[in-house]
C-alpha cells in the first residue's frame, strides 16, 4: 500500500488545498494525518472539513486538543496560546466533535501513527535529536513509526545493521514548516518495501498571512510562514 502521510495543517488552507492537489496527481492508495489540523491559522474549520472528507484517519495532536480544552493551553507559548484561545472562539459544533473524537495514536501496516512522540504520546515530547529518538525507538514494535510536532522533516534510525532495524519519521509541516524552508512538506510511504519520499511544495502564502492579519491572529505568526521558522 501507498500512503500519503501529512501532519501539522494548522489551519492553512492554502498549503492544504496545495498539497491535496498534487496528493490526487499521485498513485496513493490513501492519505493518514498525524495531527494539529488546527492552531495558528486562519481557517480551522475548513481544514477540518477536507481532513474528514480526504483522509482514511488522523490522530490528535496538542493544538486539536488545546481547541476544544483550554486548559491544554497550560503547557504553551504566548503566541500558541492566543492561537488557541482564538481557534476555540470559531470552531463549529462539528469540528469540535471531530477533534474531541481523534485517537492519540494509530497504525498504518508497518507502522505507527502519532503526533509527538510514541513515549507517552500524551505528553507531547519533541523529537529533535538523535538522543530524543534514542527513547522513542523502546516504544514502538513495527519498523516505522511517523511523527509530526516539530514541523521539521527528518529521519532518524537505529542503524543496527540487522533486519530489525527501526526507523523514526518526522513528515514535517503543512501549514508551518520550521526547518528555514516556506515550502509546505509531506511524506510518502510504500508499506510493503519501507520506502520513503518527502516532498516539498509551495504554496500561496501570501494569501494565508493576509487572512491571519485580518482576522487579528499574532502577526509573528503570519511573518514565520514567509522564512519556514
Amino acid at each position: 500500500m501507498h500512503y500519503a502521510i501529512i501532519s501539522d495543517i494548522h489551519g492553512n488552507l492554502e498549503a492544504l488545498q496545495a498539497a491535496l492537489e498534487h496528493i490526487d496527481t499521485l498513485d496513493v492508495d490513501g492519505i493518514v494525518c498525524l495531527g494539529d489540523v488546527v492552531g495558528y491559522g486562519p481557517n480551522p474549520n475548513e481544514c477540518i472539513e477536507l481532513v474528514r472528507r480526504h483522509c482514511l484517519l488522523t490522530v490528535k495532536g496538542n493544538h486539536d486538543a488545546a481547541a476544544v480544552d483550554l486548559m491544554e493551553t497550560i503547557y504553551m507559548n504566548q503566541l500558541a496560546r492566543e492561537a488557541a484561545i482564538w481557534t476555540h472562539d470559531r470552531l463549529n459544533p462539528a469540528s469540535k466533535e471531530f477533534l474531541i473524537q481523534l485517537p492519540i495514536k494509530s497504525s498504518i501496516d508497518n507502522a505507527m501513527l502519532v503526533h509527538a512522540s510514541p513515549h507517552d504520546p500524551e505528553e507531547w515530547h519533541y523529537i529533535m535529536t538523535s538522543l530524543d529518538a534514542e527513547l522513542a525507538f523502546h516504544h514502538f514494535d513495527t519498523p516505522v513509526c511517523f511523527v509530526g510536532h516539530s514541523h521539521r522533516p527528518a529521519v532518524f534510525s537505529t542503524n543496527n545493521g540487522t533486519n530489525h532495524e527501526k526507523r523514526l519519521i518526522n513528515v514535517g509541516s503543512i501549514g508551518q514548516p520550521r526547518d528555514r524552508n516556506p515550502k509546505l512538506s509531506f511524506g510518502l510511504f510504500d508499506t510493503e518495501t519501507l520506502t520513503y519520499e518527502n516532498i516539498r511544495l509551495p504554496y500561496a502564502v501570501e494569501k494565508t498571512a493576509d487572512k491571519m492579519y485580518s482576522e487579528g491572529l499574532p502577526s509573528e505568526l503570519a511573518e514565520r510562514l514567509f522564512y519556514g521558522l
